[in-house]
């Protein structure tokens, strides 16, 4: 039996930022479901939306309106302690910017989160995610000893190290060069079909996210078409008649 279970969702989810004249609609009564086990790239336009739905699914940031769920998890109905609890158990963060620390070295990034929370480490999982990632021989080199591509992959590591039911990726690829940027998304397309972890990726790159299950298109804070089985062409066209 096909597993359709669902690892986050938003539901008539509104975001508005200011007020009066100066009021923005940045997300406008969306509806979306993020199946779990399954790769879901985000694009659109800029100003679509596109990060403010990811940060407001992945409790980041709070709706003005409407309801999000990670799993069968109300956001909004936990306290802040409960909140930092649940994101730091089922979910994992990938932006952009590496956020990584420059006086440890990568291996300590990468537990970081879990030696924070005074977690247990599973060494046997940890050496699997840093071999794939292709880090084992730079654990113990500094952010500055290490690529752009590099310092990603140990971001990557981070996020995955800790077991999440959901990885939220915001333009993980954004500030890398294409050879890099391939590693990542090899990497994430694996954690997803390998370890059976859900990935969420916003992007603004026909060729990352034609390494998706699905594209959902945004156009003006709302989920405008859904694009199964994507192509770098396919997803041109879509974007071309959404002005993207």
């Amino acid at each position: 039996m096909t597993d359709t279970r669902v690892a986050a969702r938003v539901v008539g989810g509104i975001k508005i930022y200011g007020e009066g004249d100066t009021e923005v609609r940045a997300l406008d009564d969306i509806d979306i479901a993020f199946e779990a086990g399954k790769f879901t790239a985000i694009m659109g336009p800029s100003g679509s939306g596109k990060s403010t739905l990811m940060h407001c699914a992945a409790g980041l940031d709070t709706l003005s309106g409407g309801a999000a769920y990670i799993g069968e998890t109300l956001l909004s109905g936990l306290s802040e302690k409960e909140m930092t609890l649940l994101r730091r158990q089922k979910v994992g963060f990938v932006f952009q910017s590496f956020n990584l620390i420059p006086t440890l070295v990568a291996s300590e990034n990468i537990t970081l989160p879990i030696d924070i929370a005074g977690g247990y480490v599973d060494q046997e999982w940890f050496d699997m995610v840093t071999g794939t990632m292709g880090l084992t021989d730079r654990l113990t080199h500094k952010p500055s000893e290490l690529s752009g591509g590099q310092q990603q992959r140990v971001a990557a590591a981070r996020a995955l190290v800790a077991r999440p039911e959901i990885v939220f990726a915001d333009e993980p690829t954004g500030n890398l060069d294409s050879k890099s940027s391939s590693e990542v998304l090899g990497f994430l397309r694996r954690a997803a079909d390998e370890f059976g972890q859900t990935i969420v990726m916003v992007t603004h790159d026909p060729k990352s996210a034609s390494i998706s299950d699905k594209v959902v298109f945004l156009a003006d804070g709302r989920c405008v078409e859904e694009l199964e089985g994507p192509t770098v062409d396919s997803i041109l066209e879509r974007m071309k008649s959404l002005g993207g």
